[in-house]
């Protein structure tokens, strides 16, 4: 039996920068259950695991177009230190959280911090990034 959209399907998984640095894995965790093709993972995800049979292994990369796309320069943005709290030391790499118009909370990452401010930045963590994959077909569920 081979994976087909709207299958669920459990893969154990280890993704690599192109660098080599580990970005996730289910290593010691329960397998990744998803849908294929639902949209619960990103899409080049979903594309390689079609035709792929229970205890099959496979390894391939996700351009970061079909991953979590280019990093968009307009969601960096410069924040005055004054709207910030009085309490707050802001570092760079320091994860904080942003409201948007709507109301819905984003994370945001401190990527600069001046004595006047500070930028942050809204982009997913690995837009601009190539993804590698190892990935292992544990079940169709």
């Amino acid at each position: 039996m081979k994976v087909k959209n709207n299958d669920t399907i459990r893969v154990h998984y280890k993704g690599t920068l192109t660098n080599g640095d580990l970005f996730d894995s289910s290593e010691g965790r329960e397998p990744l259950e998803f849908t294929v093709g639902s949209g619960q993972v990103i899409p080049g995800f979903d594309s390689a695991v079609i035709d792929m049979e229970v205890g099959e292994a496979k390894a391939f990369l996700i351009p970061c177009d079909d991953a979590y796309g280019q990093a968009d320069e307009r969601l960096v943005q410069e924040v005055g230190r004054d709207q910030l709290p009085e309490d707050m030391q802001p570092e760079v790499g320091m994860m904080l959280s942003s409201q948007l118009p709507n109301g819905q909370q984003i994370p945001v990452k401190v990527v600069e911090v001046t004595d006047a401010s500070i930028k942050i930045d809204a982009n997913h963590p690995l837009a601009g990034e190539d993804l590698n994959f190892e990935i292992t077909l544990v079940e169709i569920v």
